[in-house]
């Protein structure tokens, strides 16, 4: 798997750590909206460091706003992120992710993946089809490619599973997995829960809860470990930081400013 690509899914699926939502959530006698501890409107802003470069660059997550589109009402969210400009002329990044949360499931109904490596430019998109149990891919460059794949009930995208996490309540000890469909493959993210504890990040310090992942392909061979999220132990349940090794460096998200 190529560098880039990973990076891409790693950031995608970070916080993919949610327990699959109860099937009875999907089911169309769902009478009222799941409750939530973020609004329209509101702004996460991210230092993104790598290895030795102090601040590479800089992430942004929004909740757009609630669209009142069939079968009901969804949240559109939009994650984009761009090197600093000194990084940014010796190699050019751009990355922009969107999702489609349903507001009763807090199922993604689809999405897309932009992304600018270098002259490379690529969009990939996902359409859940929760009836027939699909996920439907496509991805657009230099040429088209299309892929459709069997999904659970539950699978997510990671950007959509990242919103999901923030209303779970968390038990130190806990381990769960969830399924997460991702460019027209599965993938399993484990996750163990460790007891909350101070973190200092740019707009201040939190306690949060320490979450670490492992992902693993549909055939269960490990694809990334040693990645980590942690979020806030208060009423916003903030993803205050993010972490992930690769082969070529550590990378981290911290989170510099929240706005409404």
């Amino acid at each position: 798997m190529r560098v880039a690509k990973r990076v891409a899914l790693g950031l995608a699926v970070l916080a993919s750590l949610s327990p699959p939502p109860s099937l009875l959530a999907q089911r169309a006698a769902v009478a009222r909206e799941a409750a939530v501890p973020f609004m329209v409107g509101e702004t996460l802003t991210y230092d993104v460091s790598w290895s030795s470069v102090l601040v590479a660059g800089t992430a942004t997550a929004q909740v757009v706003e609630k669209k009142a589109s069939p079968p009901g009402a969804a949240y559109a969210i939009v994650v984009d992120g761009r090197p600093v400009p000194l990084v940014a002329r010796l190699y050019n990044l751009y990355y922009k992710m969107d999702t489609l949360v349903d507001s009763f499931t807090l199922l993604s109904r689809g999405g897309s993946l932009y992304s600018e490596e270098g002259a490379e430019k690529s969009t990939v998109t996902t359409r859940f089809d929760r009836t027939a149990r699909r996920a439907f891919f496509e991805r657009r460059s230099a040429t088209l490619e299309k892929a459709d794949i069997s999904i659970p009930a539950d699978a997510q995208d990671g950007l959509a599973v990242l919103y999901a996490l923030r209303g779970r309540t968390f038990k130190a000890g806990d381990r769960f997995t969830t399924p997460v469909a991702d460019s027209g493959s599965m993938y399993t993210v484990q996750v163990d829960v460790a007891a909350p504890g101070p973190v200092r990040v740019p707009v201040g310090e939190f306690t949060a809860w320490n979450l670490k992942g492992a992902i693993s392909d549909a055939q269960g061979q490990p694809v990334w470990k040693d990645i980590v999220v942690w979020i806030s132990n208060d009423a916003r349940r903030l993803p205050v930081k993010l972490q992930a090794e690769l082969p070529v460096g550590t990378f981290v998200l911290a989170l510099k400013e929240v706005r409404n």
